[in-house]
């Protein structure tokens, strides 16, 4: 995985670090390093619903940024239908 981030980072992409092990290494590599603790005893089946808000949250805002509709978005097939 470090290989990875290394490679990303060298092309010139900016490295946002989630996770619940804290790791020096992927400490320095970030350029944003967020350490979710497990210092409450949460069970392991629910941590990626814990870590997953913080994506969605960054993946939120990017898209306000951008500009784009969060409400609307492209290439969505209805699934709902209201009557």
């Amino acid at each position: 995985m470090l290989s990875n981030i290394q490679e990303v980072k060298s092309r010139g992409g900016k490295i946002i670090t989630i996770t619940t092990v804290d790791s020096k290494a992927l400490k320095d590599l970030s350029d944003h390093y967020i350490f979710l603790s497990n210092s409450v005893n949460v069970l392991n089946a629910i941590t990626p619903i814990l870590t997953s808000v913080p994506l969605q949250l960054l993946a939120y805002h990017i898209a306000v940024l951008k500009g784009c509709n969060v409400d609307q978005p492209r290439n969505l097939a209805k699934s709902v239908t209201v009557e």
